[in-house]
């Protein structure tokens, strides 16, 4: 758990410094501080290089282009068996701190899975339910995922009795680790797993090396994938795009490494 903890505040403080927008941020305040100093040329570097990167990142998809070999490793709306032992939600939606501050659900991007999750509940309902999901966040660890997401549910006229709703863990790895525990698969069990396209290579990942294999279910695409090389002038979009892909090739890299994950770019297992 000491590791796990580690792990989990270096990634935070790691992606902080290298995330895109940062990087421009920090890129521009540097280039200021060569001009104070009179250091003109590495000045006019830093500021060419800023202008191309914002130049290239508002007129070009370029996180769709690192995106969607994510995004299309594994089927969409796949086949699924007639009887199905378990659903798993990975969250993600929940935006705790705002849910917690007006005192009713608010919900960002990939929102899609939780409203998946409900579709395949109905379908199921012999199935074993979890939603899995504390919080990421550094410093208020109070606000839970799973909590919002009960609200939701129970809104949408779902019986939260059938859900098992797993509110510790901090991350993927957690994820799975504390669903485990909860839930006690056992051998020759279907279960799905329900999360962005994007994040799915590594949370299948992260089943296959707990020896849990899952269907893959993705949701929450992001790249429009039969018009990926288009031009058009949209920075915000195209920097958020970047920066999730960025964000999610990084991951997994760091989970393959430590040892997380059963490959660096896991297929079904």
């Amino acid at each position: 758990m000491i590791m796990d903890t580690i792990f989990f505040f270096a990634s935070k403080i790691f992606w902080l410094l290298i995330s895109p927008e940062n990087v421009l941020f920090l890129l521009i305040i540097t280039s200021l501080y060569f001009l104070y100093i009179n250091k003109h040329k590495l000045a006019k570097l830093l500021l060419s290089i800023v202008t191309g990167l914002l130049i290239t990142f508002s007129f070009f998809p370029v996180g769709e282009w690192l995106i969607y070999p994510l995004e299309s490793r594994f089927q969409n709306n796949p086949s699924l068996p007639e009887e199905i032992n378990g659903i798993i939600v990975l969250s993600g939606a929940e935006d705790t701190e705002r849910s917690h501050l007006w005192k009713q659900v608010e919900l960002g991007n990939a929102a899609e899975r939780n409203f998946a999750f409900l579709t395949l509940a109905r379908k199921y309902p012999n199935a074993k339910l979890i939603f899995t999901g504390g919080t990421g966040s550094l410093t208020q660890q109070e606000y839970k995922a799973a909590d919002v997401a009960k609200i939701l549910f129970e809104q949408q006229g779902f019986n939260t009795a059938k859900i098992i709703f797993e509110r510790e863990s901090r991350n993927t790895y957690e994820n799975v680790i504390y669903s485990k525990k909860r839930v006690n698969p056992v051998k020759n069990e279907y279960w799905i797993i329900i999360t962005s396209g994007w994040h799915m290579p590594r949370s299948v990942g992260i089943f296959c090396k707990m020896k849990w294999p899952v269907i893959p279910y993705p949701v929450d695409h992001l790249t429009k994938k039969d018009n990926l090389f288009r031009i058009n002038f949209d920075l915000l979009n195209n920097l958020f795009t970047l920066k999730t892909a960025m964000k999610e090739w990084l991951g997994l890299f760091a989970y393959y490494i430590s040892g997380k994950t059963s490959s660096f770019l896991p297929e079904k297992c």
